[in-house]
């Protein structure tokens, strides 16, 4: 069974710290632009143990976390655009 919040009902929250800053990893597109991305765990739950190996079982919530570090001019645009309470927003 699941908890309203994705986790498992019989799972333990795991207290953990990093012991490394995760590192940006680097991607050139084709189009000229580069992007940075790095994972960051937001939560770990223990939810027992592998009924074949006995090791436990982890689940690891996390987010990535992406920038954009290069545009090509060519890719940039001034068009107006509406958000959805009417809003005028650039991009």
């Amino acid at each position: 069974m699941v908890m309203p919040n994705n986790y498992p009902d019989q799972g333990e929250l795991v207290e953990f710290e990093i012991e490394e800053e995760p590192k940006w990893i680097t991607v050139k597109l084709k189009d000229g632009s580069v992007i940075q991305i790095k994972m960051e765990i937001v939560a770990i739950m223990r939810n027992g143990n592998d009924m074949n190996s006995g090791l436990p079982i982890y689940m690891v919530q996390a987010t990535n976390i992406i920038r954009l570090t290069k545009v090509p001019k060519d890719l940039m645009s001034k068009k107006k655009i509406e958000d959805q309470k009417g809003q005028t927003m650039y991009r």
